[in-house]
């Protein structure tokens, strides 16, 4: 296995008792970080880095909302690291170079991550972790973004889970997720750096990226107001985030989850996706305050474990069928027939302007805001692929670019339940009817009105489709690829 360069890069002699490297990716916290706890526990100055890798192959870039997540998560990470005494350092390209070019600048002797799920990622780590072994250097992963190893949880016949339920109660079934690591007091460790290693650097002077040239944040145009107003990344804001829920959502979490209308989701999808908070945290957390609840209160505290689980089965499946933001994982729906591409169609969906109230409002706040209710994601995707028969590929792809939540595991995984081509998916013959939708959870049109306000006027646009026809469509062509072969 070679870096981008086409071979991989070579560290310089061992420094048993040289500083500790920490490596950040998908965990932008100090808390409950199972790879920084080691390293303070090593005993040895540390050093935080994060790498921006967009060159290593397979490694799919960042989308735009994303990007901008990611500025203002290391923004809130470099300050939170300084206030305990430690340093972060940016840097960028391919990991398998600069992980080494680190090491040696460093004269590091560990070298301590948590683990990815995604194939080309598990390949980088695999890469440098045979690397720095051979050249005598710990390097030590850890699990810090699950509550279940992927290769943990089988069936009885030792294959992969396809279906939640009974995913979920193999996970439930065992011992309880760990207890979170605290967080650590102090980030400025004892040691002679010098006197431990011939390094150039120290942690204190190893050289450092500027954040804003990575140019992360849109600027021409700058499209990120909308943004700024909605979120508050970082640890923090994520902690203060669950315990409002816990305080004040949970109980109602069952009967309203489903209202866009309603403040009643965790809204901690974003935190979740960059680390800014674990799920062993968010876990233990809930199940503390379900302790205190009873009835119809203390389900809703379940329910919401439940749909942490379904993030879970998503990284399960990805880890299992490394394509799945490309590739049909059911290879019967290879064969079904999209039409030519209606660009006018797609781009009606994209803007919010099909004429269909629920589908515009939620549209219009993933633009605006970054983020899209989780009820309201699943009629837009539906719209997309059963009444526009646009592939769920184009679908994945803008989401990808415009959520701030982007996550390599859950969006694909979403958009093939809803096509019906993916794991314990939905049936091929449901097809959400946009406005029994809106009947049905914005009753009262407020989460519409927030977000068209041109809704009931005359400059809201017609239907661009009509629902019955469109069904009936998608329809007859889910019954050529139930006769074309089997459905796996």
């Amino acid at each position: 296995m070679t870096g981008a360069g086409g071979s991989a890069a070579q560290t310089g002699p061992a420094h048993p008792d040289g500083p500790s490297l920490v490596w950040l990716r998908d965990d932008l916290r100090l808390g409950d970080n199972p790879a920084l706890t080691a390293a303070v526990e090593r005993d040895r100055p540390l050093t935080l880095v994060y790498l921006l890798d967009e060159t290593s192959p397979g490694i799919r870039p960042l989308g735009g909302a994303a990007r901008w997540w990611l500025h203002q998560s290391l923004v809130s990470l470099a300050a939170d690291t300084a206030a305990l005494g430690g340093r972060l350092v940016l840097r960028r390209g391919a990991a398998a170079t600069v992980i080494a070019e680190l090491v040696d600048e460093l004269g590091a002797g560990a070298v301590f991550w948590n683990r990815r799920y995604g194939e080309a990622e598990r390949d980088v780590d695999t890469q440098i972790k045979a690397s720095l072994t051979e050249a005598g250097i710990v390097a030590h992963s850890f699990a810090g973004s699950l509550l279940f190893e992927p290769w943990t949880i089988r069936t009885g016949g030792g294959t992969p889970y396809t279906v939640f339920t009974p995913f979920w109660r193999a996970c439930t079934a065992g011992p309880p997720p760990r207890t979170p690591y605290p967080a650590p007091a102090s980030l400025d460790l004892p040691g002679d750096t010098d006197a431990a290693s011939p390094a150039r650097s120290t942690p204190a002077t190893l050289p450092s990226d500027d954040l804003d040239s990575w140019e992360l944040e849109p600027r021409h145009p700058d499209w990120a107001d909308g943004l700024r107003e909605a979120w508050t990344p970082g640890e923090g804001a994520a902690q203060q985030l669950l315990a409002a829920f816990l305080d004040d959502a949970l109980p109602r979490y069952g009967t309203e989850r489903d209202l866009p209308a309603q403040q009643a989701t965790s809204r901690l999808s974003p935190y979740l996706r960059w680390g800014e908070i674990s799920p062993h945290q968010i876990w233990h957390a809930t199940d503390v305050a379900r302790r205190g609840l009873t009835g119809a209160a203390a389900s809703s505290a379940t329910r919401f474990l439940t749909e942490v689980g379904w993030r879970e089965f998503a990284y399960h499946v990805l880890f299992h069928a490394p394509d799945l933001a490309t590739a049909n994982l059911r290879p019967g729906f290879d064969a079904f027939p999209w039409p030519p591409l209606d660009e006018r169609a797609l781009q009606a969906w994209r803007q919010g302007r099909t004429g269909f109230r629920l589908v515009d409002a939620g549209m219009r706040e993933l633009w605006r805001t970054g983020s899209m209710h989780n009820r309201v994601r699943m009629v837009t995707a539906s719209f997309l692929i059963k009444n526009l028969l646009i592939d769920w590929r184009l679908g994945e792809q803008w989401f990808w670019d415009t959520l701030v939540d982007a996550d390599p595991a859950s969006n694909p995984f979403g958009w093939q339940w809803v096509a019906g081509s993916g794991a314990d998916a939905a049936p091929y013959f449901r097809v959400f009817n946009p406005e029994l939708q809106a009947a049905k959870f914005d009753p009262a049109n407020e989460y519409v009105r927030q977000n068209v306000p041109e809704w009931g006027t005359g400059a809201y646009p017609q239907p661009i489709v009509d629902l019955g026809e469109t069904r009936r469509a998608a329809l007859a062509a889910y019954e050529q690829v139930k006769n074309s072969r089997p459905v796996s």
